[in-house]
């Protein structure tokens, strides 16, 4: 070839990027699943694809901090004795001690209890510092039952019955052999150091009869005192959400496929499930045609990470929302203050994931003694509480311009959508039009 003659550029594939070369590469390899922490990563619909319609000529906004709008929310109204009566509608989601550190398990409850929210156990059982740093603790019940007893369902102040989760509905947990300390080995009657899977579904039943009879014998045990949650994947959410109100549940967890982990295969993480914004408005459907809608409590979890976020989820028909990864990077988890540890691990802060391998720099994501003891659960739990605040003071400012004196009176008329996709998902109009993308009737009646 001539050296004047221009040279083009070569074009990769779009199918097969520099990612699914190595991915292939790496299977190739080894010949086992990728398996990893953290949420989806590629890019999906998202609450950032909404936009609220803040009041102006037709509608009267409120003077803000001099008009009130209020945050609280209760939880369980429908069944139990003692429903919980939290201060924001934001709470902590489940993520185990065995996951996390018993230092991260403290500060989780420490920033809940400050902020006025409650916090969720995870499987492997209750520690007793969750307990008593967590004023309203809610006690994950899943298909392992990992240090399940029924001492601990009665310490609890609800209980929360997993079916499933955003980041792999359908599939079960990993917790693998380098994280199974004594302490964890005991208090999942495991050995240590050997890995564990739990399962992708309930022993003792099969179906929403089964379901019904379980919570049953949950309020039994617990003298009908304890709300009983119903924690489902989102995959069905119309019917999922339907059956768990006809099986008796006071309220329904909704997790989307933005949801984070501690350890699954990637495969399920970025392909199984739908992201949360696609999920919220089939769910409330469901509430409603029972006319079960802010009798039965909704909570939305997956990918919520400011005060606009929980803003839109409320305004799409949610009672409270739930936050996972977005807590532990209030604790300090990603911290660039690691960066040189993060790269020794192949990494970066702000990418790393490799929670499973319990080696977090952070302290965070590790049951190593000599890390865990990196994270000052005082100091971490007040930084949570600093978040929730934040994340609570922006969503009253939106409810306020948009003229609300509560964040649940907050509805779907207050939003438009910037793509055709988010607004078939959350059903309301595209912007600059009253289009509703495939139509506003119940496609599952």
């Amino acid at each position: 070839m001539d050296s004047d003659t221009p040279r083009t550029t070569p074009l990769k594939s779009a199918i097969f990027d520099d990612n699914t070369l190595s991915e292939i590469r790496r299977a190739a390899s080894t010949g086992i699943y990728d398996i990893r922490g953290g949420g989806a990563k590629r890019k999906l619909p998202h609450f950032d694809d909404l936009l609220f319609l803040g009041a102006s000529m037709s509608r009267y906004p409120l003077e803000g901090y001099r008009e009130k709008c209020g945050t609280n929310v209760t939880l369980g109204t429908r069944f139990a004795k003692k429903p919980i009566e939290l201060k924001i509608p934001i709470t902590i989601a489940g993520m185990s001690f065995g996951a996390l550190s018993a230092q991260a398990k403290e500060a989780l409850g420490r920033g809940a209890n400050i902020a006025g929210t409650s916090t969720t156990t995870g499987d492997g059982g209750m520690t007793p510092e969750e307990r008593a740093t967590s004023k309203s603790l809610v006690y994950q019940y899943l298909p392992s039952r990992y240090g399940m007893n029924p001492d601990d369902l009665r310490k609890a102040d609800a209980i929360e019955i997993v079916v499933g989760q955003g980041a792999k509905p359908g599939g079960g947990g990993m917790l693998l052999g380098q994280k199974i300390s004594d302490r964890v080995a005991e208090m999942r009657t495991l050995p240590k150091g050997i890995d564990q899977r739990s399962a992708c579904r309930h022993p003792d039943w099969t179906g929403p009869d089964d379901l019904e009879i379980k919570i049953l014998e949950l309020r039994e045990i617990t003298n009908w005192n304890k709300p009983i949650f119903v924690k489902i994947g989102g995959a069905r959410p119309f019917y999922d959400v339907a059956l768990s109100v006809k099986a008796g549940a006071d309220v329904v967890v909704l997790d989307g496929m933005q949801g984070g982990t501690a350890a699954t295969q990637n495969v399920f993480i970025e392909h199984v499930g739908q992201p949360t914004l696609a999920c919220i408005r089939p769910a409330v459907q469901a509430l409603q045609e029972l006319g079960m809608h802010r009798k039965v409590q909704l909570i939305v979890s997956g990918g919520i990470r400011n005060g606009a976020d929980v803003a839109k989820a409320l305004a799409l028909g949610a009672d409270a929302v739930s936050i996972g990864t977005g807590a532990l990077v209030a604790l300090g988890d990603n911290d660039p203050r690691w960066e040189e540890e993060y790269r020794e691990l192949g990494t970066t802060a702000g990418a790393y994931d490799a929670w499973h391998e319990g080696r977090d720099p952070a302290g965070i994501t590790t049951q190593d003694p000599e890390l865990a003891k990196r994270l000052d659960p005082e100091r971490a739990g007040r930084r949570l509480a600093n978040y929730l605040k934040v994340m609570t003071l922006e969503a009253q400012t939106i409810a306020r311009a948009c003229g609300k004196s509560h964040v649940h009176n907050l509805e779907p008329e207050d939003l438009v959508a910037l793509t055709v996709e988010a607004a078939a998902m959350a059903k309301v109009p595209l912007a600059g039009t009253n289009w509703i993308p495939g139509g506003t009737d119940n496609p599952y009646s």
